[in-house]
């Protein structure tokens, strides 16, 4: 193997964090056949980064790629970070109730999808009414379980940062277009999320 192709196979976290699920699933799939893999001289797994790109892009309808994958990989980071932390020890996370919890699942697949109808639009202004109502939402569940605002900002930033790493994760590990563009897109997505977040701090001041 020369030192070009093995910069190609990445590691079965690398996989995960490109596929946006968890490393678990990635074994699955490469047992069935659906992704390559091959085994190092020590048996870790390897994976073909083209061939997982190509997979991920399989999957679905793409408006374009990077946005979908962006998604998945946003709500595959936030299932393993619930899944292997123990969220309790996270005060804003304790105070909810466990109908909150359940929808803000929810809410999380709505945000996502919200960004990518944003972005698909061309960024534009009447798109952003969505992230003003989705805010209100937000802030109105948590204000029901009587969470103050710096709880439900911090929970907002636990959430808002998977995406911002999904975008920081795919530029890195897909082939850009060009700097500009990503630059451009994480600048799109700041603008969602931030007035998502102005539209949450103004509930709380009304309330």
């Amino acid at each position: 193997m020369d030192k070009n192709d093995s910069s190609e196979w990445v590691s079965l976290r690398s996989a995960s964090e490109i596929l946006g699920v968890h490393p678990a699933t990635v074994r699955t799939w490469a047992d069935k056949g659906d992704i390559p893999s091959r085994r190092t001289p020590g048996g870790h797994r390897r994976f073909n980064k083209s061939a997982l790109l190509k997979y991920a892009q399989s999957q679905g309808e793409l408006q374009p790629i990077e946005l979908r994958v962006i998604i998945q990989n946003a709500l595959g980071q936030a299932r393993m970070q619930l899944e292997e932390h123990d969220m309790a020890n996270l005060p804003w996370y304790a105070n909810m109730s466990e109908s909150t919890r359940d929808e803000m699942r929810q809410q999380g697949r709505r945000v996502l999808d919200a960004i990518r109808a944003y972005l698909a639009s061309g960024a534009s202004d009447d798109k952003l009414s969505d992230a003003i109502v989705i805010g209100k939402d937000y802030a109105a569940l948590l204000t029901a379980d009587q969470m103050t605002l710096p709880e439900a900002t911090r929970g907002f930033f636990f959430f808002s940062d998977f995406i911002i790493n999904s975008i920081l994760t795919w530029s890195e590990l897909a082939q850009p277009r060009n700097s500009s563009e990503w630059a451009n897109l994480l600048r799109q997505v700041n603008t969602f999320i931030h007035t998502m977040l102005l539209s949450i701090i103004e509930y709380y001041q009304e309330d």
